[in-house]
């Protein structure tokens, strides 16, 4: 279950609605009722957290935040958004990556979501992942 307090506005969860499941993006928060609004294209709705569901972040997630890949020889993989840079130590493997953005550097030592992908690019580059300006 996703924690209340890791979610900000302008993250991509799934929002599962009585089985029906859609991706879509928080845009607004209820901090006294724990409730989370998401669009999920067709609509917008609130959500329990119990309610919503985390996306891995995986090589079909980083293309669809329009990251560029390239792959070294030596099979190391890099995703590239602008200045920002993930690079994966094996192709395929995010259970242990790098992220950096200038003079920044943060070692991931597990596996995260896509949640987590865009709260630490906020973190370090104070601009949402999901802006389009950003390249």
């Amino acid at each position: 279950m996703i924690q209340f307090n890791e979610i900000k506005v302008g993250d991509y969860l799934i929002a599962d609605n009585d089985g029906d499941k859609k991706q879509g993006e928080v845009t607004n928060l209820n901090r006294n009722e724990k409730q989370v609004c998401v669009d999920t294209g067709a609509q917008e709705f609130w959500y329990e957290t119990d309610q919503l569901i985390a996306i891995p972040l995986d090589d079909d997630q980083l293309t669809k935040l329009k990251f560029h890949k390239s792959e070294d020889e030596d099979g190391t993989v890099k995703y590239m958004k602008g200045a920002f840079r993930i690079r994966l130590h094996a192709k395929d493997d995010f259970s242990r990556f790098e992220i950096w953005y200038r003079d920044e550097h943060r070692q991931i030592l597990h596996p995260i979501q896509v949640h987590h992908l865009q709260n630490h690019f906020y973190e370090m580059t104070k601009v949402h992942l999901n802006d389009e300006s950003f390249d």
